[in-house]
């Protein structure tokens, strides 16, 4: 449960209904905050940050601790009062409620794959014969892992023979993870234990040892706080302690960087992926698994372009390349001779190119154009390319497969309809059939997916897909949601705390701004670093577009965003608090002259810009959430949500903005934090607390845009 007493105060209660039921009569009194006295002179200017002690960690600091509880309090008594809530709530637990799976993988004679029979927390990882026959029996449920629910299974990899799966536990939303292994057969897990991992990927060596990425133990008290440096990869042999785990690729000459290695399917070569964490580029490195002095050779030495390894065949390995395409392309490198040779096998194309895998003798390539899936299947020469009929408008949420086995499965998904997994033959792309597909209570049908371009403040055409009941007519309460960074894609996907807010009859909109990845490195480009603004630009002119084009009314519009898109949010909401009703900012970056100081922070400078560079610094302050409220100015009800144990986006970056937003006077409706216990960034957050979140954000958002959901 959230950070809150049981019993709720009554005066708070009274003051939370008195607001709701007359709203803008500027009756809320927020709990007092204190003001600290810092003042710092950067660049010869004197920058204020009263609330710098909300920094403190809230597990280990009391002060931090008591205000978190009256905060939660308050904000309880104010959202569990809304009129709208337990309609939202009854509405979201039925959309939940509905059977799902997860991509299977196949290793040696057995089928993995994760199950949700419906309201689950967590779901549960099953296994049966390869061909997906015979009793699928239960390995790992850790839905007995915590009373909560809060302890969940993260990443899983099976052995080549599938005789044992290596896990890794990820507890109350945390970055960090311990790895375990269990035995297929038996099912009983295995003594071993590895701690300190995070930002890693698991790779078998053979049968008996698994290669993965560590951290030093942190000191006591600044595990989820502190900087991350000096990963590195290291070997773990099954049946022996963590302390005799050899140590197989480092940089202690440069702690900043990142990473990870990853072994092809024949055991033959392990790749190791080196980069600074947010920055696109990373340099390879490779080492022969079978020669066992694991020396880690350099493959690409410049940190400038993307390299994903795709797969390995002998001494043979296909990478997904930004080299010279910046929309991607596939390349091969042989490495059966004294040096590596480089050779084009998939040229770039217009379209974006998403994900490739190897399945049988083919490569099942992911694109996207104008930010819809394309899927297509080449020889692994890039010959006799073919296309694959796709459901509709939608993303592929993953491919998998093996080289010599033409098995592959796809999952496939949209706005309004869950990932369906489809089995297909490599050899035959039109072979392609339904796996397992959800069973939902409602029909997709009765629901419309369109796209517009619309033209942002430079001219510049941005596509967006607005989503809603085909039965509503005219202006409807809207949700408009972006995220734009980091060169990552926003792709149509399925939601259903985002399917109570359209079955309501409201209408959902995501802006592609720039800054992602929807249109190759030019798009990311405009929308980093000294081009940040395009992107504020951007989500400002969509909400402008919705509201012209009568999507919404003039006090319709909503608007939310999460990590990077929490930053955005409270930006746009600085910059033109007219043009939103509510606005949800969640886990945001939200103080942009300190990010770097915490956790995984220290890398995001490659997309933000560097806060010890006063070019830099300027352009930070003029935009940070925190520094930018416009104290006296009317603003939109505002509820910022994060988590105690986030630390990603570190929590302190919410508890100050939203002290911020409460001690600046902003007019009638609500500045309220939401803070969850137990949960970091949002990975591993049991349905239970997905549901309880839902009600409250989408009640809160419904209450102060007109939406009125009926139970």
């Amino acid at each position: 449960m959230r950070l809150r007493h049981t019993l709720l105060a009554t005066a708070v209660a009274a003051v939370c209904l008195s607001s709701t039921a007359h709203a803008g009569d500027g009756a809320l009194k927020y709990p007092t905050t204190e003001r600290g006295p810092v003042v710092e002179t950067v660049f010869g200017e004197k920058v204020a940050d009263p609330f710098r002690w909300l920094e403190a960690d809230v597990r280990v600091d009391g002060k931090v601790a008591a205000w978190v509880d009256e905060q939660s309090k308050f904000t309880d008594a104010y959202l569990k009062a809304l009129p709208e809530r337990a309609a939202f709530e009854k509405k979201l637990t039925k959309l939940f409620d509905f059977e799902r799976y997860g991509m299977p993988v196949k290793a040696g004679k057995y089928l993995f794959f994760r199950h949700n029979s419906g309201l689950q927390n967590q779901s549960v990882l099953y296994v049966c014969n390869a061909d997906g026959s015979g009793e699928r029996r239960t390995l790992i449920d850790p839905n007995g892992w915590a009373k909560d629910g809060a302890t969940a299974l993260d990443e899983w990899v099976p052995s080549p023979d599938g005789s044992k799966v290596a896990y890794s536990v990820q507890d109350g939303g945390t970055d960090w993870r311990s790895v375990k292994v269990i035995d297929v057969e038996s099912g009983q897990v295995l003594a071993d234990t590895i701690e300190h991992v995070k930002f890693s990927r698991l790779a078998w060596a053979g049968n008996d040892g698994i290669f993965y990425s560590r951290f030093p133990e942190p000191r006591a008290g600044e595990a989820f706080q502190a900087v991350s440096s000096n990963q590195s990869v290291w070997y773990h042999k099954l049946g022996t302690a963590q302390q005799s785990d050899r140590q197989v690729f480092a940089t202690p000459e440069n702690p900043r960087l990142y990473h990870s290695g990853e072994v092809t399917h024949d055991q033959r070569w392990m790749v190791v992926s080196t980069s600074t964490g947010s920055e696109k580029g990373n340099a390879v490195g490779v080492a022969a698994v079978g020669r066992g002095d694991w020396t880690v050779r350099p493959l690409v030495t410049s940190l400038s372009d993307e390299w994903t390894m795709i797969e390995g065949v002998g001494d043979r390995l296909w990478f997904m390349t930004s080299r010279d395409a910046p929309r991607k392309k596939v390349v091969m490198v042989d490495l059966s001779g004294a040096e590596p040779v480089f050779t084009p096998v998939v040229g770039e194309d217009e379209a974006v190119l998403d994900g490739v895998r190897i399945v049988g003798d083919r490569l099942v390539l992911n694109y996207l154009r104008d930010v819809k899936a394309e899927m297509r299947v080449a020889m692994l020469d890039g010959k006799g390319m073919t296309k694959v009929t796709l459901p509709g408008i939608g993303s592929i949420a993953g491919v998998v497969g093996e080289p010599g086995d033409n098995q592959g499965y796809f999952a496939f998904s949209g706005f309004t309809q869950p990932a369906t997994i489809y089995a297909f033959d490599a050899a035959n792309p039109a072979s392609a059939k339904v796996w397992e597909a959800p069973k939902l209570a409602f029909d997709p049908a009765q629901f419309e997916t369109r796209q517009v371009f619309y033209p942002s403040r430079d001219g510049t055409k941005i596509p967006m897909f607005v989503v809603r009941r085909k039965d509503v007519q005219g202006p409807v309460p809207t949700i408009l949601y972006g995220y734009g960074g980091f060169n990552i894609s926003v792709l149509p996907g399925y939601s259903p705390a985002r399917m109570a807010w359209l079955q309501a009859g409201g209408a959902y909109a995501v802006a592609n701004l720039r800054g992602g990845g929807e249109y190759g490195d030019a798009w990311h480009l405009a929308g980093k670093g000294p081009t940040k603004q395009n992107v504020f630009d951007d989500f400002i002119a969509a909400g402008e577009w919705l509201k012209a084009n009568a999507v919404t009314s003039k006090g319709g519009l909503a608007v939310e965003g999460g990590s990077n898109g929490g930053l955005l949010v409270g930006a746009v909401v600085n910059q033109r608090p007219d043009l939103f009703a509510a606005a949800h900012p969640a886990v945001g970056v939200m103080d942009m002259l300190r990010f770097d100081k915490f956790t995984a922070g220290r890398e995001w400078v490659f997309d933000y810009g560097f806060p010890e560079k006063e070019a830099d610094w300027r352009l930070l302050r003029s935009y940070s959430p925190y520094h930018n409220v416009k104290a006296g100015t009317a603003y939109p009800a505002v509820l910022v949500t994060t988590a105690d144990t986030d630390d990603r986006v570190v929590p302190g970056h919410s508890f100050k903005y939203a002290a911020a937003l409460q001690a600046a006077g902003l007019g009638p409706k609500p500045q309220l934090i939401r803070i969850e216990t137990r949960a970091g960034h949002g990975s591993g957050k049991p349905v239970s607390k997905q549901i309880e979140e839902s009600a409250d954000v989408f009640a809160f958002l419904a209450h102060w845009t007109g939406l009125q959901p009926k139970e």
